[in-house]
């Protein structure tokens, strides 16, 4: 008799991690039950519920109901190392992490990769809308990261830093299925996650107030609210002509540096580094006929720069760049050289409308330059290109 393959989900005390394990058992994989616990502090999130226990005891008792067993895996300590101490610095660097994709390569699919392998696993899996393929090629085989059926729910973005070693360990069940199918699935198997409303917020901490979750480490400090007139922008003439084609892609993708002379203090803020490009909320100013929006902030000076109205010049972009330090290829055999592009599908927000672009690989950079100019790209943020349904590329924007 073949044995089972054994599969550890993460069960996370949702709907659609619930549903997952339900779906392995039902396919004849051998399956336990695991929950992350990364994060107890309750200090800076918007209620004081100890959210996890409650999840805890939900995902203890869907393996009950399957009758598998389950285990509570311990990375409080890791996944603050790895996940919130990179916010920090990202955010006191003036750049915008997105710290569920960084959970996602760090904590679900390494760390507890490497805990579940001390049970026998031969799988982990979670309960994300997105869906793995393969293909061989070269007499090698490679794993696809495909998007889920769901496009409101498609959640491949969030996954694009895994590797092909991670994708080779990792299932997702659900892939296929649309939000109302698992919700059917679970009442049917009567999971006491099956009205359960999908969480929100930070990866594993919940719905924070960012400024007074940041200031755990960076300290407020008030400084100018500048807003910059759209005459600011009429001193830049496009050059008749460029050398090459770096330059015209520089040119491009060019970031404004500007000074507090070039605009007029409107308000006071409590530090730069809790606010993001493309930000309207939070700013506490009044007096104009439009919405206000945050186009560029400065932490070395501490300023914060806003735009008003959405159509304002300082929050768009025809191109982005990634340094080759951080660039990561889903499909390693599908990476640029030098010299060479490619034609894909972008974003750089999640369910954010995919965006036609060309990859431009240099020896140092690759450049993406999108079709049409695009809003509010921000330093620290991913992009992730796609081919078809296929996610094969991402990198943090420069």
């Amino acid at each position: 008799m073949t044995k089972k393959a054994k599969v550890v989900v993460g069960l996370s005390g949702g709907v659609d991690s619930s549903v997952a394990a339900k779906l392995l058992i039902d396919e004849g994989y051998e399956v336990m039950g695991a929950f992350m616990l990364n994060w107890d502090d309750t200090r800076y999130t918007i209620t004081d519920e100890m959210q996890w226990i409650k999840d805890s005891e939900d995902a203890h008792k869907v393996a009950k109901t399957l009758g598998i067993p389950f285990e509570i895996f311990d990375f409080k300590d890791k996944y603050f190392k790895r996940v919130v101490d990179y916010m920090f610095r990202e955010y006191e660097r003036g750049r915008t992490p997105n710290p569920d994709i960084l959970c996602n390569r760090e904590i679900k699919f390494d760390l507890f990769w490497e805990e579940a392998k001390k049970y026998g696993a031969d799988f982990v899996a979670t309960g994300h809308y997105a869906r793995k393929g393969q293909i061989d090629k070269d007499g090698q085989t490679y794993y696809r990261l495909l998007s889920g059926v769901d496009p409101k729910k498609d959640q491949s973005y969030f996954l694009a830093q895994l590797n092909q070693e991670q994708l080779k360990h990792a299932l997702f069940p659900i892939g296929e299925l649309e939000k109302p199918e698992v919700r059917r699935i679970a009442k049917e198997a009567d999971f006491v996650t099956a009205e359960k409303r999908d969480s929100q917020g930070l990866c594993f901490v919940g719905k924070v107030n960012l400024p007074d979750f940041l200031r755990q480490q960076l300290a407020p400090k008030e400084g100018d609210i500048i807003v910059i007139p759209r005459e600011y922008y009429d001193r830049f003439e496009a050059p008749d002509t460029f050398e090459n084609e770096r330059q015209r892609l520089e040119y491009m993708g060019r970031t404004y540096h500007y000074k507090p002379e070039d605009g007029k203090v409107v308000g006071k803020h409590q530090g730069a580094h809790y606010f993001t490009k493309g930000q309207r909320k939070g700013l506490n100013i009044g007096g104009f006929k439009q919405r206000t929006f945050v186009i560029d902030t400065d932490v070395v000076n501490n300023i914060v720069y806003i735009g008003e109205h959405y159509t304002h010049p300082g929050l768009y972009r025809s191109a982005l760049k990634i340094t080759n330090d951080e660039l990561h290829w889903v499909r390693p055999d599908l990476a640029l050289k030098p010299g060479e592009t490619m034609d894909v599908d972008v974003r750089y927000r999640h369910l954010q409308p995919l965006r036609k672009a060309r990859l431009h690989q240099f020896d140092d950079v690759l450049w993406v330059e999108f079709f049409e100019p695009q809003q509010a790209i921000a330093e620290g943020q991913f992009a992730a290109w796609y081919i078809n349904d296929e996610l094969i590329g991402s990198g943090v924007i420069s």
